[in-house]
């Protein structure tokens, strides 16, 4: 784990987001960045696209601990 230095600005965007999404502001920083991440490995999909993508690998993966 390290320090992230950020603009104010945009810390203070991911306050205001992470109030409305009910995260921590970590927790929003965290998401922002993993989906940003994801949008430039995968250009032709969207957001819902790579949130479903994300909700489906959620799935199987709690499917791969219920049984185990």
């Amino acid at each position: 784990m390290g320090i992230v230095k950020i603009d104010d600005e945009l810390h203070e965007d991911i306050r205001r987001a992470s109030t409305v999404m009910c995260r921590s502001i970590n927790a929003q920083a965290e998401f922002w960045m993993k989906i940003g991440k994801l949008a430039e490995a995968n250009p032709s999909l969207s957001f819902n696209d790579i949130v479903k993508m994300q909700m489906e690998r959620a799935d199987l993966s709690e499917t791969e601990i219920q049984v185990a």
